[in-house]
């Protein structure tokens, strides 16, 4: 093994840091005064795919936290005549000006099956705008505004750029409405389990012995559980009558009481790592009590693996909460997740007249890879002194 302190010279005389072999232009004193992060930063970026999937991420969840100025328009604004219109692709033209618009609709009824069918309207262009006025809305609960990113200049007028549903209801609109629901359960759930698997994990390496095997043989008693039937048993024990925001956070709270047992590996292989290392034992004859021992000294040392080992779990997460709200099993209408949406997608006849219904599994799909390449660039770039 390579440690980035064993620096090689190159032409010139310039120190090479192993975290990036072929870029010397850090000096040697500059990498032995970084700080871990700096050093898990550097080889990080070296990770194309994962740098570009983390710009993926953070926009997601920035698009997540103000998703009503995203969405043309309110998640549950409807228009019953307009059920499974079909998407209306984005037209340019010029008309004194460049000018971006969508034709209208034409709809008929068949007088045997009475399935309204549509059609393009070219005669009606509908103009669209960026930072168009629409419903209004209170971003963060608390600002009022009526600005939307992108819509019709006429706000009575029908947009639906990737189609609509059963009701009417803009399909793009509720995927972004959606994604706050579904990527916030994520990171709610990995909260819980953060601290179940540091605590649990952390004192099963640390202390060992017989506390050691009681939290190993606990563990592995959870992961031989089948995970499906286990999610929809204690799901299914949620109450029927309860409402969304507690339907959420019992969802949560599922998923987290099961997630945290990889976490917990992690940790205590870890710790069984550190806990001889000159540092720690240090600590230990100077008469520091376990517990700062832990806090101060062993978890600072692992912290790269532990938010390498939590990137890699949102996903999890995500899968998990889709797949209990797409059984019915998880959450419910009125609240909008990527799993309810999907609950409209379980009739084959209805994709046949409405494929657009399974798009928002496309936003489960770029989530999820974006995330777990995050988590794999993560976990590459863990350990900067190995080369």
């Amino acid at each position: 093994m390579t440690s980035v302190r064993s620096l090689s010279l190159v032409e010139g005389g310039k120190p090479v840091d192993p975290a990036e072999p072929t870029t010397p232009d850090r000096s040697e004193a500059e990498v032995y005064l970084a700080p871990q992060w700096k050093l898990v930063w550097w080889r990080f970026r070296r990770h194309k795919l994962a740098l570009i999937s983390l710009v993926i991420v953070i926009l997601a969840y920035l698009g997540a936290a103000t998703c009503e100025f995203w969405a043309p328009t309110g998640q549950d604004s409807y228009r019953a005549s307009l059920s499974y219109a079909p998407p209306q692709p984005v037209q340019f033209g010029w008309d004194g000006g460049p000018q971006l618009y969508v034709h209208g609709y034409r709809s008929q009824v068949d007088p045997l099956t009475l399935a309204r069918t549509f059609t393009p309207d070219e005669s009606i262009k509908i103009g669209l705008q960026f930072f168009a006025r629409g419903e209004p809305y209170r971003l963060f609960g608390l600002i009022p505004s009526d600005r939307h990113f992108f819509g019709p200049v006429d706000a009575t007028q029908p947009f639906y750029l990737i189609g609509a549903d059963e009701q009417g209801r803009d399909v793009l609109s509720r995927i972004i409405y959606g994604s706050r629901i579904s990527l916030s359960i994520g990171l709610f759930g990995i909260l819980i389990g953060l601290v179940l698997g540091v605590l649990l994990g952390g004192l099963s390496g640390y202390l060992g012995g017989t506390t050691d095997s009681i939290i190993q043989r606990g563990i592995e008693f959870i992961m031989s559980i089948p995970t499906l039937p286990l999610w929809l048993g204690l799901a299914a024990a949620v109450p029927a009558d309860w409402g969304p925001l507690e339907t959420y956070f019992a969802i949560s709270l599922i998923l987290s009481l099961i997630g945290w047992t990889g976490l917990a590996r992690v940790v205590r292989g870890k710790f069984l790592e550190l806990r001889t290392e000159d540092y720690v034992l240090a600590a230990e004859f100077d008469g520091v009590g376990r517990l700062r021992t832990i806090v101060r000294h062993l978890l600072p040392g692992m912290t790269s693996y532990i938010i390498a080992s939590l990137t890699l779990s949102i996903p999890g997460m995500i899968l998990a909460e889709t797949a209990l709200s797409f059984l019915g099993l998880g959450l419910r209408a009125p609240v909008v997740s990527w799993g309810v949406l999907l609950q409209e997608a379980q009739n084959i006849r209805v994709l046949a007249s409405a494929p657009w219904l399974l798009l928002p599994g496309l936003a489960v799909v770029i989530a999820v890879m974006a995330l777990n390449f995050v988590g794999d660039g993560l976990r590459d770039a863990a350990d900067p002194y190995e080369n």
